[in-house]
């Protein structure tokens, strides 16, 4: 799980670059999650919260931004 201060160190770049790495470990998951070959459930909801936690950092960089 990713710290949300380990977030804000990064840059917009990073964050995009993980978003985009956690998008595809989800996909993976659902994947696996429907073909009964998930070894560990929790992972899933890992993976959302830190999709959520990029997502919130860079609406939050965008609205300061806009300002």
């Amino acid at each position: 799980m990713t710290k949300a201060i380990d977030l804000r160190a990064k840059s917009d770049d990073q964050l995009g670059e993980e978003l985009g790495n956690l998008k595809r470990e989800a996909f993976n998951l659902r994947f696996q999650a429907a073909t009964s070959q998930l070894e560990k459930p929790s992972r899933v909801k890992e993976v959302r919260k830190d999709i959520a936690r990029i997502k919130t950092l860079q609406n939050e960089r965008s609205r300061s931004a806009a300002k």
